[in-house]
């Protein structure tokens, strides 16, 4: 049993701060410039196996030199597999030879569930100089690390053509009850490492020229990578499926429900209680046993268990001469501390019997006095 430390679990959370109790993240192995262990690896350089047309045949894109390699006139490509909220990691390079301006000049984008692009462009001579003169004008809102049509980049990132760069993305899809939108999901993007993207929250599909507002869709779908016309190369694909920040529904968060969080605790408090042992001649330990139940789920039952050993570990310790209390300061102060824990958080009442006649026994042995 893990005690009690931080402040106790409460009606949005089903645990303590810092609670030795909660259950620990999954281990997954991140080695530098691996794919981490629990990453689906959509793209190695060696196969396009893991990808098809928009219809569902397959891809005229090619595999040139380790890159998967956009054709004019071939179509958007997809995924085989559906994918919702996920971290991706995507590495592509515009052509080496410039073509073109503005959208024309190494057009191509990444489509999250198909719906929501991060667009990818050569925009690297994409700003305004000192002079005012612009070698490659561009709407801000379809620039390289743009959110498409609706958000620029924070700042351009970009390399030069030909140059490989990198898309870190995290993506929330919108989350929906029937036709009603809870959450208009997010997108974070670094680009080359470079923050272009916090947190936007989408405000609807993406679309070209004209405002397309979200609308349900299923929770899993294709992620696409677009043909714009341009020889675009991308390599080094993976992705992570991460959970919906809905999806937490025990533990703080937008999502937190009440009767999710009470269920969890009284199941925590189920399990702990299985291993309080209240028989225990050792009276202080049994005490801390129960005292942590009952910051989980607090029962007239275990008051009364809690109540009946706290009087005869009153009565003990009543028993004892001032070398013997001496010999179980520790003991006696973390019991003590235990009950200021929960009556902090009204989990015991201020005029907790245990807290008063353990605090006087401290007091009267001097053990809180600096030596």
């Amino acid at each position: 049993m893990a005690g009690l430390y931080g402040d106790t679990p409460d009606a949005r959370h089903a645990w303590a701060v810092h609670d030795m109790n909660r259950p620990a993240p999954k281990k997954v192995a991140a080695e530098p410039g691996r794919p981490p262990s629990d990453a689906i690896v959509l793209f190695d350089g060696t196969s396009l196996d893991k990808w098809e047309s928009t219809k569902g045949e397959p891809t005229k894109w090619r595999l040139a030199d380790g890159a998967l390699e956009s054709v004019k006139g071939a179509g958007y490509i997809r995924t085989k597999e559906s994918f919702g909220d996920c971290q991706l990691h995507i590495e592509w390079a515009a052509p080496v030879k410039v073509e073109g301006q503005g959208q024309g000049r190494g057009n191509s984008g990444i489509f999250p569930m198909g719906n929501y692009e991060i667009q990818v462009l050569d925009s690297y001579e994409t700003e305004v100089l000192p002079d005012g003169s612009n070698k490659n004008p561009n709407y801000a809102d379809g620039q390289a690390g743009s959110i498409y049509a609706e958000n620029p980049p924070l700042v351009n990132a970009s390399r030069k053509p030909g140059e490989w760069q990198t898309y870190d993305i995290v993506f929330h899809q919108p989350v929906w009850e029937g036709e009603t939108l809870k959450w208009p999901g997010s997108i974070t993007v670094f680009h080359n490492g470079v923050l272009v993207q916090d947190h936007w929250e989408m405000e609807g599909m993406t679309t070209h020229c004209r405002r397309r507002p979200l609308a349900p869709h299923p929770t899993k779908l294709p992620l696409q990578l677009q043909d714009h016309g341009n020889p675009v190369r991308f390599r080094n694909i993976w992705l992570r499926e991460i959970p919906s920040r809905y999806a937490n529904t025990t533990h703080g968060g937008p999502a937190a429900n009440e009767a999710d969080v009470m269920a969890l605790r009284s199941k925590t408090a189920a399990k702990l209680y299985a291993q309080a042992n209240p028989a225990d001649p050792n009276k202080a330990a049994a005490l801390h046993r129960l005292l942590e139940v009952i910051s989980y789920e607090k029962t007239d039952a275990r008051i009364n268990e809690v109540k009946a050993i706290a009087g005869a570990y009153l009565a003990e310790l009543g028993g004892l001469d001032k070398q013997k209390l001496e010999g179980r300061k520790g003991e006696i102060i973390g019991v003590r501390n235990a009950c200021n824990v929960l009556i902090r958080n009204k989990v015991l009442p201020e005029e907790c019997t245990l807290r008063a006649g353990l605090q006087k026994i401290i007091d009267a042995q001097g053990f809180e006095k600096k030596r």
